[in-house]
């Protein structure tokens, strides 16, 4: 019984001891804990041969926005489509006006009778005026009672009173005329600035509402391009610096460039800074939204 007790026995003592000159063989720290996975590491930039650097992205306008309905109202008529050309205040288009011309002719006749009622007024106040005058000179000379002074004294000042009352209802009537003109002028869609007409939104007899889509203006120029840079960069790129711009839908074409604005502050998010670039000269067939490139030679 005992001979077989230590024959089982014999084969956990040999792995106890294996496992003990294992653990002897390596370094106590290494066997306590497992190293902990080293950082990722970017992959630094590729820098060419000839230490340029080269940015793309859209050529773009500072310019550029949807023409709003300034009130609701029906499309009357078209002034402008896609590829028109137009000047800053040009008529895009005309909402139906038919009622707000209607009652502005009344405000304005409103305000003509209002005008020609305080003239006479004011006509009358003088003679009224003068009637008191002569009043107080023959008062203080006593040659007439004093019921007669005082009747052209306080006729006088009712003159100046109903001068008055005319006076801020001329003025309320021109307010009136004035809030009709700018209704009426809100029922012309008119172009904010120089520039194409990239898309219409509306057509002739719609409805549109009060900051409803009518039409996509674009400037048609200056031709500009935003990027950004690597902070290293900061201290190598500065207002004024000219730069060669190219576009693959222009093969064998270059134009020039030239920085304009360099941002004064770094993003810390990303650790680049923004530069904008504008295009100089003859732009030939460059167009808003073409994907540009632009080589910063000398940057490393």
């Amino acid at each position: 019984m005992q001979v077989n007790g230590m024959r089982r026995f014999f084969p956990i003592l040999l792995a106890a001891a294996s496992a003990l000159t294992a653990c002897s063989d390596q370094n106590p720290e290494t066997a306590s804990a497992a190293p902990p996975p080293a950082p990722p590491v970017s992959k630094p930039a590729s820098v060419p041969a000839d230490n340029s650097v080269t940015v793309s992205g859209p050529l773009i306008v500072e310019h550029q926005l949807d023409v709003l309905a300034q009130r609701d109202g029906v499309i009357a008529s078209l002034h402008a489509d896609v590829g028109t050309r137009v000047k800053a205040g040009d008529v895009l288009a005309r909402l139906d006006d038919r009622q707000l011309t209607a009652d502005l002719e009344a405000a304005r006749a409103k305000t003509e009778g209002t005008d020609a009622e305080l003239k006479s007024w004011q006509a009358e106040a003088k003679v009224l005026d003068a009637d008191y005058d002569r009043a107080t000179k023959l008062w203080n000379a006593e040659l007439i009672p004093l019921e007669e002074f005082e009747h052209a004294k306080y006729k006088a000042e009712e003159e100046h009173w109903e001068v008055t009352r005319v006076q801020d209802a001329l003025v309320s009537a021109t307010a009136s005329q004035r809030a009709l003109e700018l209704e009426l002028e809100k029922t012309r869609v008119r172009a904010p600035f120089d520039g194409i007409v990239a898309r219409r939104y509306v057509r002739e007899g719609e409805q549109i509402a009060r900051g409803g889509r009518a039409f996509w203006i674009t400037g048609d120029g200056p031709l500009q391009m935003r990027f950004t840079l690597p902070e290293k960069f900061i201290g190598q790129i500065k207002p004024g610096q000219q730069l060669a711009l190219s576009t693959p839908d222009l093969p064998n074409q270059t134009f020039k460039s030239k920085v304009i604005e360099v941002s004064p502050v770094v993003d810390p998010a990303s650790s680049t800074f923004e530069v904008l670039v504008a295009v100089e000269g003859p732009r030939g067939e460059l167009r808003p939204g073409m994907n540009a490139t632009v080589n910063l030679d000398g940057l490393r």
